[in-house]
């Protein structure tokens, strides 16, 4: 017998039905949700497969199940998927949605399919595509022809890897997702007829219908918000609801007075940016909540059951007065059940425990945690800074600073360089910075800016042939709200000093990390951006974290891989390197430091992660 056949006839029971081979129904019909013509509840947890190294899916999967969890739930971000316009990617590495769906048969759960297009997730552009921002005509979450025709390709693309996943053809999938929070999106952007909203959801509804993702069709939003976000004869569930009473009545309302009953994201624990504390939810509340949806036979989602990393530039951004952005951490632990690393938290435990108590399904044994290794202090022994670097790259030249989309570049960092014939002092004004930046006066750093605190101007003084170089950081395209369709990079309006416009052979030295760079022999100063390479031995590979509090703000690649954003502000001090992607014997490691201030070239290793520690 073929594992993969053992697999899937060691399904879990459901009910007392076996995930097998062949075809199956599932159905929302009289107030219920219905599989293979039996009554059935959901008790589902969130898992991003992009947010997971592929060869750590199944021991994730098999943490949901044991603790007490019959279905996944997982986005798909557009963007992961078609990085630049013709270009996709359902086969390497974590972009493999079809190994993950296999996986998750093979485990015995069903998967709930979120395509969007939209996701939010805390995710870059809420899993929109940068590129859509080049065309001019685009609107993206609106009823627009450029935008849904580019939809359209989107759906069917992926329609084409996992229309034959879904339940009626044998797969996981039970259920698809229309749109996303879509009934806060009306709330938000009032500017829009209702009308012209509710067009763009329907058609939205029927791109996923037309490419063969058939359903059944739920909407997910804020119990109070249905009226903006819900669809004829789709099922409408709820974010975020505690109260039982409130979601039936709200559910009745707009799905003819009957259930099933869903909380499509319920939340163990919440999202968390740099410069913010790390907030947690209390065990006793998240245990109190799940038991009041069991006792009342409601369905639901847990988000996140486990939130993993945002490799590379994934994270996405909120904002909010105070903030004009407010960047995601590079961990998505979320505080969830199910750590950043793949651990049993004590919340873990707890409703794990709870589960046992209600479900009619066997609960599996807790797997093996994956190994954790420390490391001797990792030295860097090479080293480059920004501009020995800058000499080696040929700058696109304009008459004013463009953004990462007009050089066509979606992520990383840009470095404008500007030289003046005559000398200038004054204020220098970078009101269209996205997102950080540092400023040089002829390779000395001169100030700091930042979105985040709002900080968009510094004295300078530039002497005569003096030059004037801003390397700006891209951190992360905001992910909700209406100003998601407001999501250029880079220099966005003109630099200005003392209110004058700075025109005339702006520089642009294009920086997107797209793979690990390699660093050449040099020289680096303190405060000047520098790369630093060296390499390290592992004897036998185990999960690592590497302890950043020595350092400033950067990123880091190991053997090829982006583990993301560091930045000494906190609460997350340390990045998650996964065990998968090392190698015994040597493995390599490059780090990109943009302050470089008092950087001693070394990288300790802990144990655990830190998540919680503000400077």
């Amino acid at each position: 017998m073929s594992k993969r056949l053992l697999g899937s006839l060691l399904g879990i029971l459901f009910t007392g039905t076996v995930i097998a081979q062949g075809n199956h129904t599932f159905e929302i019909k009289d107030g219920q949700f219905i599989y293979d013509n039996k009554p059935v509840q959901i008790h589902s947890g969130e898992m991003h497969y992009a947010r997971v190294p592929a060869p750590y899916w199944r021991h994730r999967l098999k943490m949901i199940k044991a603790m007490g969890l019959n279905t996944v739930a997982t986005y798909v971000f557009w963007n992961y998927h078609n990085p630049s316009p013709g270009v996709w990617d359902f086969t390497t590495g974590s972009h493999n949605i079809r190994e993950f769906l296999r996986i998750a048969k093979e485990e015995g759960m069903f998967v709930i399919l979120r395509p969007g297009p939209y996701a939010c997730a805390e995710w870059e552009f809420g899993g929109y595509p940068w590129w859509l921002l080049k065309d001019t005509s685009l609107v993206v979450r609106a009823y627009n022809q450029s935008f849904l025709d580019s939809c359209k390709t989107y759906i069917n693309k992926l329609a084409e890897q996992v229309k034959d996943q879904l339940v009626s053809n044998g797969g996981p999938i039970i259920m698809v997702q229309v749109e996303n929070e879509f009934g806060t999106y009306v709330s938000q952007r009032k500017d829009i007829p209702i009308a012209e909203h509710r067009r763009y959801n329907e058609a939205i509804h029927q791109l996923l219908l037309h490419s063969g993702l058939t359903g059944p069709f739920f909407t997910s939003d804020g119990s109070g918000l249905f009226d903006g976000g819900s669809l004829p004869g789709v099922l409408p569930a709820a974010n975020g609801e505690g109260n039982v009473e409130n979601l039936k009545k709200e559910v009745n309302k707009y799905h003819n007075n009957q259930g099933p009953y869903m909380v499509a994201e319920y939340y163990p624990g919440w999202l968390h940016h740099w410069t913010e504390p790390f907030p947690n939810i209390p065990i006793k509340r998240v245990t109190e909540q799940i038991e009041k949806y069991l006792t009342n036979e409601v369905n639901f989602n847990v988000y996140m059951v486990h939130g993993g990393t945002n490799f590379a530039f994934t994270s996405g951004a909120n904002y909010d007065k105070d903030h004009d952005i407010q960047p995601d951490l590079t961990s998505y632990d979320y505080d969830a059940p199910i750590t950043e690393p793949g651990w049993a938290s004590s919340k873990y435990l707890a409703v794990r425990e709870l589960m046992k108590k209600y479900v009619k399904y066997p609960v599996p044994d807790i797997p093996a945690q994956i190994p954790v290794i420390t490391l001797p202090p990792i030295q860097l022994n090479r080293s480059m800074d920004l501009f020995d670097w800058k000499k080696t790259i040929r700058p696109v030249v304009a008459d004013t600073p463009m953004n990462f989309e007009a050089l066509n570049q979606g992520h990383g960092y840009v470095l404008y360089s500007k030289q003046f014939t005559q000398a200038v002092q004054g204020t220098l004004q970078v009101n269209g910075l996205r997102d950080f930046a540092v400023v040089y006066v002829n390779g000395k750093k001169a100030a700091v800016l930042n979105r985040v605190k709002k900080t968009y101007s510094a004295t300078v003084d530039i002497p005569a042939n003096g030059t004037l170089d801003i390397l700006v950081e891209n951190m992360g395209r905001i992910n909700y709200g209406s100003e998601i369709v407001h999501n250029n990079k880079g220099i966005i309006s003109p630099v200005q000093i003392n209110d004058q416009p700075i025109t005339g052979n702006w520089n642009m030295y294009k920086l997107p990390f797209t793979q690990q760079p390699v660093v050449h022999s040099g020289k680096q100063k303190e405060g000047k951006a520098a790369l630093y390479s060296g390499t390290f031995t592992v004897t036998k590979p185990g999960d690592v974290f590497l302890d950043m509090h020595s350092w400033g703000k950067g990123i880091i690649f190991v053997n090829g891989h982006n583990l993301g954003r560091y930045w000494q502000v906190g609460p997350q001090q340390t990045l998650y390197l996964p065990g998968c992607w090392l190698k015994t014997g040597a493995n390599s490691i490059v780090v990109f430091e943009q302050l470089n201030d008092s950087i001693e070239p070394v990288i300790p290793t802990v144990a655990k992660p830190i998540l919680t520690e503000l400077k």
